[in-house]
């Protein structure tokens, strides 16, 4: 939104306080965020709006939030009390050595799977695709709800405070 000469004096004042407002607005936006939710849209989530090294960027942190999630799960309680077994000694040195790169390979795994997933059509809504996708994408699926529940807006409530205000002056 370049002025022109041939622009009125309003119309400059207007073009530089939206261009001041809109980069304002864009220094502040949390674009980690964003490329998370994208990521986690079906009809997005081949990132090609990205280059190469910041869609690894992305994956890497949604590898990073779902690895955070697994260890912020609550551990299931046993209710059901089993005996332990005779050879207990020889069980445990052929368990594995950490739990830990259980979780990775299956967090790695689940997103190899999403990615695998064909992309929906963009009029498609991608709540609906991960409510027919819950069961095999579950811990995915739970943090698509959170990112993609966002309200796309970035508008802050200022806005509200503003309109009140006008109203009281109309009055």
């Amino acid at each position: 939104m370049e002025v022109t000469e041939d622009d009125p004096s309003y119309m400059i004042k207007f073009k530089e306080t939206f261009t001041a407002d809109l980069e304002a607005r864009k220094e502040k936006t949390n674009v980690t965020w964003l490329r998370v939710a994208t990521a986690l849209d079906p009809r997005f989530k081949d990132l090609k709006c990205l280059s190469k090294p910041d869609r690894v960027q992305v994956w890497d942190s949604v590898r990073a939030l779902l690895q955070r999630m697994e260890k912020e799960k609550p551990a299931q309680p046993d209710n059901q009390v089993t005996p332990e077994p005779a050879t207990k000694k020889p069980a445990l040195l052929l368990a594995p050595e950490s739990s830990s790169d259980e979780e990775e390979d299956s967090i790695e795994k689940c997103l190899e799977r999403y990615k695998g997933e064909p992309l929906i059509g963009i009029e498609d809504s991608p709540q609906e695709w991960w409510l027919t996708h819950e069961a095999s994408h579950s811990e995915i699926a739970r943090l698509a709800r959170k990112y993609l529940a966002t309200p796309a807006t970035s508008v802050p409530s200022e806005r509200l405070v503003c309109l009140s205000n006008w109203l009281k002056e109309k009055k």
